[in-house]
């Protein structure tokens, strides 16, 4: 069914989210005869995979983020907003920003996932997890904190518990935290302290699956897990998380349950739609999967109503395989790209047919000079997966200035293999790492 939009007065498209789906999104509707607004409880824009390299020191929070307003200072026909939406009114086409109500014509939601830990939120105290600029550097001082306090610590047991780091989750975030953690401690700081020999750190990897990297070929987690081996990680998987509490992780493997006191654990396990998902659902009664993802159509619209769209991470796309479509920077990239081509094509009468995602593989950095990489009939790994590797992150990253300091920091990390970014800032940031025992 085509759908034909008002050609009498402008048409104004609201993009709440200002990841990697409301940013494309509206980059491909500059110069169009819209008015776009764009709101986003962040005035930055967030490259998210590379979260983990601030994290562990190789990156600061503003090699990675590019201002909104800076992306779109010469797009005059879209406006940025900052400020958090608090609900939704489908019938008037309104969007809620506390007091402030912004009307639409055409609502694109795009506020991508949180952490999802099944149920046992309480646990968030003990690991936190990964999407924001925060979780970076209060995962950045965990790591770095327990360090410090295993140098000060004269107990043996207490100073193996700072040494020991557990990652929840075998995906791609979690196989590159235990690859960067591995570096710090066996090649970074094995001269920085006098106290402790950091070549004496654990890093044990849990994963629930067979395999970690489940959404790659067999043979590439094989080699992935190989890799990660060889710098010193430990893999359990086929294990699931019982219990974190008092800086103890219970795990159940094989029928048995096993305990790991450590003072850094990390979750990278588990994702949630955003709020924004249970918001759409009380307001339409669209559905949401058992993650909180928003069921959408094939044209990624939402049942019942052809003028609200939902792209990125809080998206459940399962129209292409029969599975949901994974939540990475390509599926919302050409998501974005597909709604700003749609739009034009409504002003004009016209439609499109469903979206189609075309698959541009996937990957995982290791460590230094060791990556994997699943482009399907091409299969990559070692050093040429890893200069593959740093070229995506290098070209999906938003302003050319921003892909210039990344390069220099990666070629001066990667010749003097030290990490400049190793700062221990936010709460709690002097003294140590805080305990619970």
């Amino acid at each position: 069914m085509e759908v034909a939009l008002g050609k009498n007065k402008p048409h104004n498209v609201v993009i709440i989210g200002g990841g990697f789906g409301g940013l494309y999104t509206a980059k491909n509707l500059k110069s169009t005869n819209v008015n776009v607004t764009l709101i986003d409880k962040r005035n930055f824009h967030l490259f998210q995979p590379l979260l983990y390299q601030v994290a562990t020191g190789t990156l600061s929070p503003g090699d990675i983020s590019s201002p909104l307003r800076s992306v779109f200072s010469k797009s005059k026909n879209t406006k940025v907003l900052l400020g958090e939406v608090n609900d939704i009114d489908p019938k008037a086409q309104q969007v809620i920003m506390g007091d402030q109500v912004v009307n639409y014509d055409t609502l694109i939601v795009a506020t991508g996932a949180n952490h999802s830990y099944f149920g046992k939120d309480n646990w968030q105290e003990f690991a936190p997890g990964l999407k924001t600029v925060e979780d970076a550097i209060e995962m950045r001082r965990r790591i770095f904190g327990a360090f410090e306090a295993a140098e000060k610590e004269t107990d043996p047991e207490k100073r193996n518990a700072f040494l020991t780091f557990v990652i929840v989750g075998g995906g791609p975030t979690g196989v590159e935290l235990a690859g960067a953690i591995a570096e710090l401690a066996y090649k970074t700081l094995k001269e920085d302290f006098r106290n402790i020999d950091t070549s004496e750190t654990k890093i044990l990897l849990l994963q629930g699956g067979e395999r970690i990297l489940p959404h790659i070929a067999p043979e590439l987690s094989e080699e992935a897990a190989i890799s990660l081996q060889k710098l010193g990680v430990v893999i359990h998987t086929n294990t699931r998380v019982t219990n974190i509490e008092n800086n103890i992780v219970t795990f159940k493997q094989g029928g048995e349950v096993k305990e790991i006191p450590s003072q850094t654990i990390l979750w990278a396990a588990g994702v949630k739609g955003s709020a924004m998902g249970q918001i759409l659902a009380q307001r339409t009664d669209v559905e949401c999967d058992h993650a909180g993802r928003v069921i959408v159509e094939p044209d990624l619209t939402i049942r019942g109503y052809k003028n609200i769209f939902v792209v990125g991470d809080l998206g459940n796309f399962s129209h292409q395989d029969g599975k949901p479509l994974p939540g990475v920077a390509p599926v919302a990239k050409q998501q974005g790209e597909y709604v700003a081509k749609l739009i034009k094509r409504r002003l004009k009468g016209h439609t499109l047919p469903q979206f189609h995602y075309n698959h541009v593989g996937s990957l995982a950095m290791i460590g230094q000079n060791l990556a994997v990489v699943d482009l399907g009939l091409i299969k990559l790994t070692g050093f040429l997966a890893w200069v593959f590797w740093l070229v995506i992150h290098i070209y999906f990253l938003i302003e050319f200035d921003t892909k210039l300091l990344v390069v220099f920091q990666w070629a001066w990390n990667y010749i003097t293999r030290n990490r400049r970014s190793r700062l221990i800032t936010g709460r709690e940031a002097f003294v140590q790492v805080k305990t619970t025992n």
